[in-house]
């Protein structure tokens, strides 16, 4: 147990999940302190201080929700490993109390879903204190292409807590940058494709973006049913892993789930492995994937070298057959676009007292609102999404089979197959870039879309600095591969311990 984790502010830094519990366990604090403590660090170091605005709002019941899972815990014992535990959820997932779910946007301020998110429904049940929500780019970062990573309307420019000046990515920046700064135990994010992996990169944190249909999106302000999933963000390997396993399962309310069946677990900590790369066989997906960034491609090349000397197989390189055909082709947009209006326009039928009923209520909401919503960069997205047709239309159709034929069969599967692979490995992007609301967000490399094509899963694991800016390695495997993922990402972890708490810096080299 960390003796830090009883002083004010820095008392918190770098406490993981299991060092929480065992201290409520023990009497040594209790739930409700820990709410107390995150409240404090997050008034000195979010809203004021460095200011890295990473949270959009807080939950007011979360200090009596934490005293009575501090009862519970005396009378019966906890729950489980998350009992106590103060957790952040990106604001795109719902919650049926009294903070908001806004996906950043001004739209739906005052709008109220009909109940909790399976995957929050979920971590009450596993006795988690909602502490609040996180910041996001608005509308997962569908809105426009040259917007800025972490801005929103409702909550402004979010900041990395590495150096102020840079990107903390999108579209989970909050999510990722409050668990850099140690502003909660953990959090949950969801990804299309990035929005998990690049903001834990950023952000010197672990991400797990899931299998498609582990986790359920019911209850989650959507972009797309094909590519959308809710995943874990924390400082370790573990704590991932902790939060995982709350809110897996079968879902009546996303069909999707029912592909999980028999294939999910409830505890992913089991998996957990220091030893796991010996013997493993990785593929470093080259082509496409390095290049992009010299300075990230130095430091996967030094994980690559530990991890051959931990034991594991390298195949260099293993190129995914597709990579140029899924980097160059306008399928996924076009799949995008087509399902966000009409996943989008059907989330907002089942929500109360909404100001806006439709995409094209939102449009013109925006346009109502401009100098609020629109004064940096638009909302061309939106009105592509809104000039689609229906999910019968033959075009979509041929894009959807076309993202799924370049990513899994003769994609992720074709590369894995030919060299019997456990996981394919690739920088998971540059080091984050300066904030920039005029320009947008650089046209960078990253490591995300073959998975999120295909639904498969992948996994962010802090690799290195380059000037105090973090650059994190993917592993990335088949469908329902977690268990896998998570050992080996545990013992690349274990074996290199890189990971390094935020100074705050105002700006580097």
């Amino acid at each position: 147990m960390k003796e830090e984790i009883r002083g004010p502010h820095t008392s918190l830094e770098e406490a993981t999940i299991a060092e929480l519990q065992a201290a409520i366990i023990s009497g040594e604090t209790t739930a409700q302190r820990l709410v107390e403590m995150y409240l404090e660090r997050i008034s000195a170091l979010d809203g004021q201080g460095p200011a890295i605005n990473s949270i959009l709002e807080l939950n007011p019941e979360a200090l009596e929700i934490a005293r009575a899972l501090d009862q519970e815990c005396q009378a019966s014992g906890p729950r489980g490993p998350l009992h106590g535990i103060p957790l952040l959820l990106k604001d795109n997932i719902a919650t049926a109390d009294q903070v908001q779910t806004t996906a950043g946007s001004l739209a739906l301020l005052g709008s109220r879903p009909p109940r909790d998110a399976f995957v929050a429904r979920g971590l009450r049940e596993a006795g988690a204190v909602i502490l609040g929500k996180a910041s996001l780019s608005e509308w997962a970062n569908f809105r426009s292409n040259p917007s800025s990573s972490g801005w929103s309307a409702r909550g402004g420019q979010g900041r990395n807590p590495y150096v102020l000046d840079r990107t903390p990515c999108g579209s989970s920046s909050g999510s990722a940058a409050a668990i850099a700064a140690n502003l909660a135990a953990a959090s949950l994010g969801s990804e299309t494709d990035g929005s998990i992996l690049c903001p834990s990169s950023a952000n010197a944190v672990v991400g797990i973006k899931p299998t498609l249909g582990l986790t359920s999106r019911a209850g989650v302000i959507p972009i797309a049913h094909s590519q959308d999933t809710i995943g874990p963000i924390a400082r370790t390997v573990a704590d991932a892993a902790a939060l995982l396993g709350a809110i897996t399962g079968v879902d009546p309310l996303d069909p999707a789930t029912q592909e999980s069946a028999g294939k999910f677990h409830s505890d992913y900590t089991q998996f957990l492995d220091p030893n796991g790369l010996r013997g493993a066989r990785i593929g470093i997906a080259r082509e496409v994937y390095f290049g992009y960034s010299p300075k990230a491609d130095v430091i996967i090349n030094t994980a690559i070298e530990r991890m051959r000397e931990l034991g594991a197989v390298i195949i260099d390189p293993a190129d995914i057959p597709t990579a140029k055909q899924i980097s160059s082709s306008d399928s996924e947009l076009t799949v995008l676009l087509f399902e966000f209006k009409a996943d989008l326009n059907s989330y907002l039928a089942g929500l109360v007292n909404t100001p806006v009923h439709t995409l094209a209520d939102i449009i013109a909401f925006n346009n109502a609102h401009a100098g609020e919503e629109l004064q940096y960069f638009g909302q061309e997205l939106l009105l592509k999404a809104q000039e689609t047709t229906s999910l019968d239309d033959p075009t979509y159709l041929a894009a959807l089979n076309e993202c799924r034929r370049l990513s899994r069969q003769e994609g992720i599967d074709a590369v894995m197959d030919r060299h019997q692979l456990d996981a394919l490995v690739m920088p998971t992007s540059s080091p984050p870039w300066l904030i920039d609301l005029v320009n947008g967000d650089p046209p960078l490399g990253g490591s995300s879309q073959p998975a999120a094509l295909a639904g498969y899963p992948a996994i962010n694991v802090p690799a290195g600095y380059v000037f105090d800016l973090p650059v994190g390695i993917t592993f990335m495997g088949r469908a329902f591969s977690e268990p896998t993922l998570i050992k080996l990402a545990y013992a690349f972890e274990q074996a290199t311990k890189i990971r390094r708490p935020p100074q705050y810096l105002p700006t580097t080299p």
